[in-house]
């Protein structure tokens, strides 16, 4: 009798799931896909009355852009992801090689992630919707086919209503920065150099200089990394004094001092991309205005040689305030990059297209560039970068040989403050040989050989005064 109406219990409950899932065959059949879009959404509102949660959207475009927030959003949850996690998605871009580069992983549709910020509980679902194909006329092969459908996909954060402006504000302010440490930190950095037909062509940029292997004083390191993050954290600041949100740095002193591994180590501490201009490559004024406006923000432009570029030295071209100055056309320098170009460009109007920028110049002579280029507002701060000191040498010691002491170093830092050595001859020094001793013992024969032609130097012109005194040869 029982086993009777077990079954009889098992044949009710198959019946009326046959009975539920042929209803719904039917009703999807019969009821027009608009009017099930309409009674769905209405259930999910009669539900969201009655419920105490509060659900935020938040779609992968807006409109036909992109949604920074749903960007972020992606970006923040992939730090989320645990073993309990049922769906991952994930992608890679770039060529089909070992580059080194990381997966993008991510939540897949569906997935559900559960989230605390200051003792409130988020939840995170990834969905998507189908939006309807649009028909596109488009003859092909005499036959009129239509695009197919495809899916837009949205975040939903669900949290309770009384949290609602804690949600809003600061908990997505903090996803927002979060996602954009997040990026920073796996960023490949790129390195754009302009070509001949006026465009950036780029490159991954995987110089390995920072500020702790760069060789110059541990003083001037601290207060250049202090002035960078400085600057960096001054958005609202540059906004509220009525600036662009720039700042330039001018880097000069004798070939071999470090100058562009100075760039390359500021690069890696701001996480910011690097487009070397090369001014000889550039035609005009207008496409080089082109050129930087067309850089991206978050970024460093670099400008070496300055002094060597397209004569742009001290006493070349139109000064600032010069009642002569002609017109780019009247004086045939539509043709050519000016002096009043480059500076329009670093410090006019068109300096203003573009947030968070640094604008680096380097020169082996200071005193030859045009004192136009120099002020302050242009080139904010001047970086020394001089011949190798004691301490430069001992970055070198540990970076080339990883040895912080030596018996050699007081030798080898007493000759460095007697002569003149670049930090890249000392460098080429260190790398000759892997035995530590072999290779000091190579960098105090330079140093002494140094010394030597520096004082036959001395003694030669000290015989030579007196005789161009006398007029004689």
């Amino acid at each position: 009798m029982a086993t009777t109406s077990k079954s009889s219990a098992l044949a009710t409950a198959a019946s009326l799931a046959t009975s539920a899932v042929l209803l719904r065959t039917v009703a999807s059949d019969l009821v027009p896909s608009r009017l099930q879009d309409y009674l769905s959404d209405s259930l999910t509102a009669l539900l969201a009355r009655l419920s105490s949660q509060l659900t935020v959207t938040i779609d992968e475009f807006d409109g036909p852009l992109a949604n920074l927030m749903y960007r972020a959003a992606a970006t923040y949850l992939a730090t989320k992801l645990g073993p309990s996690s049922r769906r991952i998605r994930v992608a890679k871009q770039g060529e089909d090689d070992d580059d080194g580069g990381a997966l993008d992983i991510t939540i897949d549709r569906g997935e559900e992630v559960v989230d605390a910020y200051d003792g409130v509980r988020f939840t995170w679902r990834l969905k998507a919707r189908e939006t309807p194909p649009r028909r596109r006329h488009q003859w092909q092969r005499n036959v009129f086919t239509d695009s197919t459908s495809h899916e837009t996909r949205f975040f939903e954060l669900s949290f309770h209503r009384r949290h609602r402006d804690a949600a809003l504000g600061p908990y997505l302010r903090f996803v927002l920065a979060r996602s954009r440490s997040i990026r920073d930190e796996a960023k490949t950095l790129k390195m754009y150099t302009n070509n001949e037909d006026g465009e950036w062509s780029c490159a991954n940029m995987r110089h390995p200089s920072t500020f702790e292997t760069v060789a110059m004083d541990g003083g001037m390191k601290r207060e250049l990394t202090e002035d960078l993050e400085r600057f960096v954290g001054r958005k609202e600041y540059y906004k509220r004094v009525g600036k662009a949100w720039k700042r330039g740095y001018l880097l000069y002193g004798p070939p071999g001092t470090g100058k562009s591994s100075l760039v390359a180590a500021m690069a890696n501490f701001l996480r910011f991309d690097v487009y070397d201009l090369e001014l000889t490559e550039v035609r005009n004024n207008s496409e080089l205005r082109s050129l930087l406006t067309s850089t991206a923000n978050r970024s460093i432009l670099v400008v070496e040689d300055i002094d060597c570029s397209v004569e742009l030295g001290a006493g070349v071209g139109p000064r600032e305030g010069s009642k002569s100055r002609e017109s780019d056309s009247d004086s045939g320098n539509d043709k050519k990059v000016t002096l009043s170009g480059l500076l329009n460009s670093v410090d006019g109007l068109w300096s203003s297209c573009g947030d968070e920028r640094i604008i680096v110049f380097t020169t082996n002579h200071k005193d030859r560039l045009d004192p136009a280029l120099l002020r302050p507002g242009r080139m904010d701060v001047h970086v020394h970068m001089g011949y190798c000191t004691p301490s430069a040498f001992g970055v070198l010691a540990s970076n080339y040989h990883s040895v912080r002491g030596h018996r050699l170093f007081p030798e080898i830092e007493r000759l460095i403050t007697e002569v003149d050595v670049t930090p890249a001859e000392v460098a080429e020094e260190l790398m000759k040989s892997d035995d530590v001793e072999v290779a000091l013992r190579g960098l105090i024969a330079v140093l002494n050989g140094k010394r030597t032609n520096a004082a036959h130097e001395s003694i030669k012109n000290l015989d030579e005064e007196p005789r161009e005194a006398n007029g004689t040869e």
